[in-house]
């Protein structure tokens, strides 16, 4: 699809869907289905995967990045030194967590702290249900986060792939979704699953990007009918420096029916008088976890770099 605006000395600009990112290094896809090796001007790496752009032709199949379109949601994570991007105009983020090995409840509350205040439907899944020695205390665990009201789905990816592939598939339909969870949590099984040649797909993005045996190492969408799965490389943090503590506060959806509760106005939910969070903690409305953990990321995003 062409754009309206002109690029430098009039040329046109094309419009095209970042589909995978490595680096400093882009694939992005235009209406016609063509593919192109993209870079943005000078070292800007404020790109991501899902992200409509807008692109100046340079070869048959390189483009620069001129402008980036509105963006619906964007999903990152960053700490005070820097910030990873992670996809844009998403729809729904799936967690996926594991029976074994164990999997990290402050990953799993980072990444639905993270998707709340991005306006993103989450769904957990509970992968290797069919590894019954730890299925007790998994569910145990993810059970937490159902009782918030998280949808939870256990599946088995390798026992029951056809069941497994219809439910996800009936759950994306029509959207845009990102999977991510730590390494080891049957991730990649999951998208094989969901798409069925991705292991070519993946080499084929990988050789464009010049990633080499990198290949885990970048973001990547693949479509699917009305269907777009972005995949992301398993990582084991999740900062959210980037979150105000108002942000924050409305990130934990338990927090909202005690919000502007509080004696004052400008309350930290730390250890102030009259605070409905805490009387909300105390009443066992709040686990302790969750509190401690908005008690953290509130430290996490006043820390200053000098």
């Amino acid at each position: 699809m062409r754009a309206d605006k002109p690029g430098k000395a009039g040329a046109p600009l094309l419009g095209a869907q970042i589909i995978a990112a490595h680096g400093r290094h882009y694939l992005a896809q235009s209406a016609d289905g063509q593919r192109w090796q993209v870079v943005t001007r000078g070292k800007k790496t404020n790109v991501a995967v899902g992200d409509m752009v807008q692109m100046l032709p340079s070869s048959k199949d390189q483009a620069v990045i001129e402008q980036i379109d509105e963006r619906r949601t964007l999903l990152y994570r960053s700490d005070q030194y820097k910030s990873k991007l992670l996809a844009a105009n998403l729809d729904q983020i799936f967690i996926v967590t594991a029976t074994e090995p164990g999997f990290s409840d402050d990953l799993v509350s980072r990444a639905l702290v993270a998707a709340e205040s991005a306006g993103l439907e989450v769904v957990l899944i509970l992968n290797k249900t069919d590894l019954s020695e730890n299925l007790a205390r998994a569910r145990e665990r993810i059970g937490r986060y159902a009782a918030l009201g998280y949808p939870v789905l256990e599946v088995s990816a390798r026992q029951d792939a056809p069941q497994v592939r219809a439910q996800l598939l009936a759950l994306m339909q029509g959207k845009t979704a990102i999977l991510i969870g730590q390494s080891g949590m049957g991730k990649s099984t999951l998208i094989n699953l969901l798409v069925p040649d991705a292991d070519i797909a993946t080499r084929e993005i990988s050789a464009a990007l010049d990633s080499g045996r990198h290949t885990t190492t970048f973001c990547r969408m693949y479509s699917l009918e009305q269907t777009r799965i972005i995949d992301s490389p398993g990582f084991q943090e999740f900062g959210l420096y980037h979150l105000s503590e108002g942000m924050l506060e409305r990130a934990f959806r338990e927090f909202a029916p005690h919000l502007g509760a509080c004696r004052f106005y400008n309350c930290h939910h730390r250890a102030e008088p009259g605070c409905a969070i805490l009387h909300a903690l105390e009443q066992g409305q709040i686990a302790p976890e969750r509190h401690a953990l908005y008690l953290q990321l509130l430290h996490e995003s006043s820390q200053v770099v000098y």
